[in-house]
């Protein structure tokens, strides 16, 4: 709850920026000047990174007796207050072999915010670097020795965005359940599906809940990277995208990305590696078609609610890596637990990623995508997944006469215009061809969008 409220604070207010959203109230106490902040990038390039306080300062971190003492910058911020809300509803009625699945629900969710006046403090830098001039870390330090393990980034906490009075987070729920032996989302993809059928059941919930925020509570916060060398010397990454890490025999390029070849209905279409993960859906394919359907409609359903999207994403990355097998097998009896369902294992590792893949490619999706995606149909999937193949298999402008059946209807023309608009994507045409015009914020974006596209529409392959 107090997550989600910060979370639409900086997407409100610096959706481009540098500020990160606290997604605990805990943190904050951690989240003071000059704080280091752990920083951990993610199973995908694509995905934004995880940042994790620590109990420990920069100060901490350096050789010496000295204590920093940082310089520090207090100004008004803005007066923030927020209420956002949604109306959810859903119908799925299905067999999976002999075991029918039904599940209707609807219900309604707001969330308000009124974070009142905030304050920002910012870290004189200038006078960090007089401060911390010659000064080395200390490799021997139980946090350092701990990282360099991984292939974590050390941050320092350069500003703050806080509280300065008391203020608080409303959230109301109405929900309402119908269900009759209900599939886990990961039990679909084993191989033979055990399933707790219980009789019909009504659940109705309302909750409405209220977090009272004490004053100078962080609520968003920036950093500057380290870049950490092995005889302990460092230098602050003060240049807007430079990547900071600690020096080893092999430093890793951050500016380079292998790239594979990968297949797209048949053509060829940039991939990119992650280790000896390549970015492969095609196991999707290979799924039983009862088993692709209802992934594809639950996988419709999930994209509604980004935090359940978030969390199925957070199992499926903890499953696919290995690093923490009896979390994710308790997450998993979570997940099943909540859909009153029996756990198996899934079919095969390559099953597995794939709808890793998928999931981690839809949870970087903005909102509109998400939920232009989460109504468009089988057949429409399909061709606009066609169109993205063909207009990257040429440098030329695509001619209009090669252009998807479906897409020469005018109507649906707009939706795959709308679809690439909420990506910074702009579909233009003219008389003799078709081409994509992609915008500096489009990032990575339109690459996650073929993604997801392409293994929807490998799992609702055959449904039209």
């Amino acid at each position: 709850m107090f997550s989600k409220a910060t979370a639409n604070f900086v997407r409100q207010i610096d959706p481009d920026g540098s500020l990160i959203h606290v997604s605990r109230v805990n943190d904050s106490q951690k989240l003071v000047s000059m704080a280091l902040i752990v920083k951990r990038n993610r199973f995908w390039f694509w995905q934004r990174p995880k940042y994790q306080p620590t109990d420990f300062t920069l100060s901490d971190l350096l050789l010496g007796d000295k204590e920093l003492s940082p310089g520090l910058c207090e100004t008004e911020f803005l007066t923030y207050k927020g209420t956002f809300g949604d109306k959810l509803s859903g119908k799925l009625d299905t067999k999976a072999g002999s075991v029918h699945v039904a599940l209707e629900g609807q219900g309604t969710s707001k969330l308000q915010s009124c974070f009142g006046k905030l304050k920002k403090e910012e870290l004189d830098v200038k006078k960090l670097l007089r401060d911390s001039r010659n000064r080395l870390v200390d490799m021997q330090h139980v946090l350092v020795q701990q990282l360099e393990k991984r292939a974590d980034v050390l941050a320092v906490v350069k500003e703050r965005i806080l509280t300065t009075n008391s203020c608080s987070i409303t959230q109301t729920k109405k929900e309402q359940c119908i269900f009759k032996g209900v599939l886990g989302l990961l039990d679909i993809l084993g191989s033979s599906v055990k399933v707790c059928v219980k009789e019909s059941n009504n659940i109705e919930t309302d909750s409405d809940v209220s977090l009272e925020i004490p004053s100078d509570t962080v609520i968003a916060y920036s950093i500057l990277e380290l870049e950490i060398k092995k005889n302990g010397q460092y230098d602050i990454c003060l240049q807007p995208g430079t990547i900071g890490g600690f020096e080893s025999d092999s430093w890793p390029s951050h500016d380079s990305l292998n790239t594979v070849d990968g297949k797209c209905n048949g053509e060829n279409v940039p991939a990119l590696q992650n280790g000896s993960q390549m970015m492969d859906l095609s196991p999707l394919a290979e799924l039983p078609q009862l088993t692709r359907r209802d992934l594809f409609k639950k996988l419709q359903v999930t994209m509604r609610d980004r935090t359940t999207l978030s969390y199925l994403q957070h199992v499926l990355e903890k499953l696919c890596s290995g690093d923490s097998p009896a979390m994710a097998n308790q997450d998993m009896d979570r997940l099943c637990s909540d859909s009153h369902t029996e756990c198996s294992r899934p079919a095969s590792a390559a099953h597995l990623n794939a709808v890793h893949l998928l999931v981690s490619a839809m949870e970087e999706l903005p909102d509109e995508t998400l939920s232009l995606l989460s109504e468009s149909r089988a057949d429409f999937l399909e061709a606009f997944d066609t169109l993205m193949c063909r207009l990257k298999k040429s440098s030329e402008p695509l001619p209009i006469q090669h252009l998807p059946v479906l897409l020469q209807d005018n109507q649906t023309f707009q939706l795959a215009e709308q679809l690439l608009s909420s990506t910074n994507v702009t579909l233009r045409r003219n008389a003799d061809g078709l081409w994509m015009d992609t915008g500096d914020k489009a990032g990575v974006l339109p690459l996650i969008l073929c993604l997801s596209t392409h293994g929807l529409c490998l799992l609702c392959n055959g449904m039209m």
